[in-house]
């Protein structure tokens, strides 16, 4: 079939069709433009409300963290630590370390201390093994801190860990014994120290 020869009429025809088949694609792709921003400040308004939450529970935690330190220091840990032997003379809230050197940093949510001995206590309110684990490690980078920087503590100092929770597990427990860690419960408005199994011994780093 020979093909048609092309005309002033065909030529117009054709431009005619592509420019209608751009104004659709235009279109749509303003129609996928709006779709997609639509889109996005549906998942900016969601994640704005995610991370509003978020932070009232980060706040809520911080605050129940601040209570069960409270309790602590109200239920007379200094008196219940003394009874195992610690001469504690005063207590340190939130203590911060850093050492950009070393690049080492961390927190202690409360230190008793007794002299030449200082008892080092993570607290949270629902106590986990991983939690323990991650005060050790803390433990060991303070001191990497100490021996550094010699005049933060007397060089005869020595660090008893203890952890604390509103809401002890039983691993968490046992693994803090096993790693001669104190574990500190609490006990209706006041707080207790966890009965060490026989042979049990402090660790001290």
């Amino acid at each position: 079939m020979s093909e048609q020869p092309l005309t002033y009429e065909s030529v117009l025809a054709l431009i005619q069709e592509s420019v209608r088949e751009s104004r659709e694609s235009v279109r749509e792709s303003e129609r996928e433009r709006k779709e997609f921003a639509r889109e996005w400040r549906e998942r900016s308004a969601a994640l704005e409300r995610q991370m509003k939450e978020t932070d009232k529970k980060i706040s809520k935690l911080g605050s129940r963290i601040g209570e069960i330190v409270e309790n602590m220091i109200g239920g007379r840990i200094v008196d219940k630590f003394q009874a195992l032997g610690y001469e504690i003379k005063h207590y340190i809230r939130n203590h911060y370390f850093e050492n950009s050197r070393l690049g080492i940093s961390g927190e202690f949510d409360l230190m008793l201390i007794d002299g030449d001995i200082v008892v080092l206590i993570e607290i949270k309110t629902k106590l986990e093994t991983a939690d323990v684990r991650r005060h050790m490690e803390q433990m060991e980078k303070y001191r990497r801190q100490v021996d550094a920087v010699r005049f933060l503590w007397p060089p005869t100092t020595r660090f008893v860990g203890a952890v604390a929770g509103a809401i002890v597990k039983d691993e968490a427990k046992k693994f803090a014994h096993e790693n001669g860690m104190y574990v500190i419960v609490q006990s209706g408005e006041a707080v207790d120290i966890v009965k060490t199994p026989e042979g049990f011994k402090a660790k001290e780093w």
